[in-house]
């Protein structure tokens, strides 16, 4: 820790909060300390003594937490399929959401950026993909509707990184991408 007053906990959170606020609104390229010390309430000093530069301060957000991707939970019926269509459709919902998809596409180009960055946004994308899909798709091989062995962390990898791709890329997840990601996945390609 630098010379000078102890670091405040209540200031180090309300700055990452205000971190997490600014990119939904502006995004990591419009991210500066003079904004996020603004709003947190504190002198630019105080961030800095945190933090030194933007890309530390949003790999911190990640990894602690304050910044993370919106998630979408499963139900579990006796049709696998509909329910990770469920999924994507309610990440669909999410993708009309400016400040979810604001901190989406920070994080992604954050991370672009800085490779703890990076390790925090990827573990951030595992989890929401772990929790809502491979989970439901584990349980689903267990009860006989997927094949045994079906890779379910990597296809919700392939799910969840087709959609952010979309995101991060500005286009649209339209019906007709959903409907083509869904036989990709479930019929696969091979004759």
């Amino acid at each position: 820790m630098p010379a000078g007053r102890p670091r405040s906990e209540a200031a180090r959170d309300a700055i990452l909060a205000a971190a997490r606020e600014e990119l939904a609104t502006g995004g990591f390229d419009k991210l500066t300390i003079e904004k996020v010390a603004v709003r947190a309430g504190v002198a630019k000093q105080t961030v800095y003594r945190w933090y030194s530069s933007k890309n530390e301060l949003v790999a911190e957000g990640l990894l602690q937490g304050f910044i993370a991707t919106p998630t979408v939970n499963t139900v579990d019926s006796p049709d696998v399929r509909a329910d990770i269509r469920d999924w994507v459709n309610g990440f669909v919902t999410l993708s009309h959401d400016r400040q979810a998809v604001g901190l989406i596409r920070a994080a992604g180009a954050a991370a672009a950026e800085n490779v703890d960055i990076a390790r925090g946004f990827q573990q951030n994308i595992k989890t929401l993909a772990r929790r809502s899909l491979a989970e439901r798709m584990q349980r689903a091989e267990v009860a006989g509707q997927l094949r045994a062995g079906t890779p379910s962390e990597t296809v919700a990898e392939v799910l969840v990184g087709s959609l952010i791709y979309r995101l991060t890329t500005h286009e649209e997840i339209t019906t007709q991408f959903v409907d083509d990601l869904m036989d990709t996945i479930f019929d696969g390609i091979a004759k």
